[in-house]
C-alpha cells in the first residue's frame, strides 16, 4: 500500500493484463518504538542508540505516509499503580452512545450519504469545519509553528469537528481544534 491509498480512496492494482485503480477505504492502525532500543526518552531505561541513530529510525517511515495518517499517539510507560488501580474506566457501552451519536449527527449533516467527517472535501471542510477569531490564531501559529501541509491543515480540521460531534458540540471550539493538533506527529528528542 502506498500513501495515495490512504489519503485518496484508490489503491493502484497491477497485474499481467495491465493497471488500473480500484476504490480503496482504509483504515490503517499501526505502532512503532520510538527508536531501535524502544527507550528513547523512557524515564526507568536507558537508551542506548546514538542521536543518529534515532533520527535515522524515525525517518524510515516517509512524511507524505505520516501526513495523511490522522492520529497519532506516543503511548508513555504506564507505572504500577495505574495498572492496579480497581477502579473501572468509563463504560464502553457509554463510549458507544456517544460514537453513535456523532455518526447520527454526521447523517444529517451529509444527509445520510454514510460519508463521514474524514471523508469531507476542501469544500465541504470551509462549510463545516468553521472556527471562531481564537481559533483561527491557533491554527494559523499551529500552521507555522509546526510547518503543517495542506492536506494536515484539512485534516487538522476535519479531526477537530468529529472531537466537537463526540462532546455533543455544534461549534468547533478552541479545546477541540487543541485536541485535534496534539495528535499531529511529534518531533521526538
Amino acid at each position: 500500500m502506498d500513501a495515495a491509498a490512504l489519503g485518496g480512496g484508490r489503491a493502484r492494482r497491477e497485474s499481467a493484463a495491465g493497471a488500473d485503480a480500484v476504490p480503496a477505504k482504509v483504515s490503517l492502525v499501526g505502532a512503532t518504538h520510538p527508536c531501535p532500543s524502544g527507550f528513547f526518552e523512557d524515564p526507568v531505561r536507558d537508551c542506548t542508540c546514538s542521536a543518529a541513530m534515532v533520527t535515522k529510525y524515525q525517518k524510515r517511515i516517509s512524511g507524505p505516509l505520516l501526513d495523511r495518517i490522522d492520529i497519532h499517539l506516543q503511548v508513555p510507560r504506564v507505572e504500577y499503580e495505574k495498572l492496579a488501580d480497581r477502579r473501572p474506566g468509563e463504560p464502553s457501552a457509554a463510549v458507544r452512545a456517544r460514537v453513535e451519536a456523532a455518526r447520527a449527527v454526521q447523517a444529517r449533516r451529509f444527509g445520510d450519504t454514510r460519508k463521514l467527517n474524514s471523508d469531507m472535501g476542501p469544500a465541504e471542510v470551509r462549510a463545516h469545519c468553521r472556527l471562531d477569531e481564537a481559533g483561527e490564531r491557533l491554527l494559523r501559529a499551529a500552521m507555522q509553528q509546526l510547518n503543517l501541509s495542506a492536506r494536515s491543515y484539512h485534516r487538522v480540521l476535519k479531526l477537530a469537528r468529529t472531537i466537537a460531534d463526540l462532546a455533543g458540540s455544534e461549534r468547533i471550539a478552541v479545546a477541540h481544534l487543541a485536541e485535534a493538533l496534539q495528535y499531529r506527529p511529534q518531533e521526538m528528542g
